[in-house]
């Protein structure tokens, strides 16, 4: 399992409300968060996504990825 980080522009709860169902319904992730209280406003993938797959999620979602962090 790959865990995958993400700046991104999710900035509040009703952010990840309307995040939830594009990436809840996502073959492939065995979990996710983001957390709002930093500047980065970080997402966290766990699954077998790769750093395209889960760009494409956060903008269909309406969101934007300002940049990829590369684990560890």
């Amino acid at each position: 399992m790959k865990e995958l980080k993400f700046k991104t522009n999710i900035n509040c709860m009703g952010c990840v409300a309307k995040f939830t169902p594009h990436i809840e319904n996502t073959e492939g992730v065995e979990s996710w968060e983001v957390d709002t209280t930093t500047p980065d406003k970080m997402l966290t993938v766990k699954g077998e996504l790769s750093e395209e797959e889960v760009k494409d999620i956060v903008n269909k979602a309406g969101f934007q990825v300002r940049e990829v962090v590369s684990p560890g």
